[in-house]
């Protein structure tokens, strides 16, 4: 089946199965803004876009239901659902919450093998960002910062904040990709860990408040996010 062009979604990664690599492309396609909310998609054409038959397409799209990213239509496809500016600062209001407290506690906890292997995982984010790859760029993403939180022990954690993580609506990802600053960006993964690396628990904190604030700032538009203001 050949491919068509018509829908923007990024071509399929080899190194998962079918499923997943479709999964893991109509996911970012949905964060990052390119199959729009309220819109409505069938597995067909989206199949046709990957060169796929419908069968991956609608089990993918039945997974992303389950994430709430879409939501089914009975014998039309899958529609994109609709998320608020209030829904997308609450998901990150109750980030911020969570994951800089964990990540400041783990600071200077990760063994050594475990460094090696973030920062591997770093290097992949970089790279995937580099390339223009949105699909890859965030499930390497998410992969880093739940390794991250692992290191508290606490699975039901990892649980949470990676479904709210898969959740948020990132739709300046895109322009930032295509100008070369998302790689700039992605650089923040390896301060990270060389502050975790160093045990440092309140800049590690920080920067991951800093980090998660992008999700509303930086990544949701492709501007840069206003610096603080100073107390008085």
């Amino acid at each position: 089946m050949a491919a068509s062009n018509n829908l923007p979604i990024a071509p399929l990664g080899p190194q998962r199965s079918l499923r997943e690599s479709v999964t893991e492309s109509l996911r970012a396609a949905i964060i990052a803004g390119s199959l729009e909310e309220g819109t409505l998609y069938s597995a067909p054409a989206l199949g046709a876009a990957f060169g796929v038959s419908a069968t991956p397409v609608r089990e993918a799209m039945m997974d992303l239901a389950r994430e709430g990213l879409v939501e089914t239509v009975k014998n039309k496809g899958f529609r994109v659902t609709r998320m608020s500016d209030r829904e997308l600062d609450e998901i990150t209001q109750i980030r911020l919450l969570l994951e800089p407290p964990v990540v400041g506690e783990v600071a200077g906890t990760i063994p050594a093998q475990g460094i090696t292997a973030l920062r591997a995982m770093a290097d992949a984010i970089v790279a995937a960002a580099r390339e223009g790859d949105l699909a890859a760029y965030l499930a390497a993403d998410r992969d880093f910062h739940a390794e991250v939180l692992r290191y508290a022990g606490n699975d039901q954690l990892v649980a949470l904040a990676t479904s709210l993580r898969m959740k948020t609506r990132m739709y300046g990802l895109k322009s930032l990709s295509e100008s070369n600053r998302l790689a700039d960006s992605a650089q923040e993964h390896h301060e990270l860990l060389d502050l975790l690396e160093a045990g440092d628990s309140q800049a590690s904190l920080a920067l991951m408040r800093r980090h998660i604030s992008h999700a509303r700032g930086l990544w949701a538009t492709g501007e840069q996010e206003p610096p603080p203001q100073e107390k008085e």
